[in-house]
C-alpha cells in the first residue's frame, strides 16, 4: 500500500492508543516507513468524513449563484 502523503510504502504495525480510553488499548495500523504517517481505520474514517463536508460545503457555495440566477430570470 501507498502512503497519501509521499506515496511511500506502508507497513502494518501495532499501536497503542493511550488517550481514548482509561485502559492503554492496542490496535493495528499503517504506518509508512518514509514520513511515518500513521492510518488506522478510525483516522481513515474521520478523513473521508472531512473530505465529505469539504465537497458538500463547496457544492453548495456553487449551487447558490445558480439559484439566484434563475430566480433573477
Amino acid at each position: 500500500m501507498k502512503c497519501t502523503r509521499c506515496s511511500g510504502l506502508m507497513v502494518t504495525d501495532h499501536l497503542l492508543d493511550m488517550q481514548e480510553s482509561y485502559v492503554p488499548m492496542w490496535m493495528r495500523g499503517l504506518r509508512c516507513v518514509a514520513c511515518g504517517n500513521i492510518e488506522d481505520p478510525l483516522i481513515h474514517y474521520n478523513r473521508m468524513m472531512h473530505e465529505a463536508r469539504r465537497i458538500r460545503r463547496r457544492m453548495s457555495r456553487t449551487a447558490h449563484p445558480l439559484a439566484a440566477q434563475a430566480q433573477a430570470a
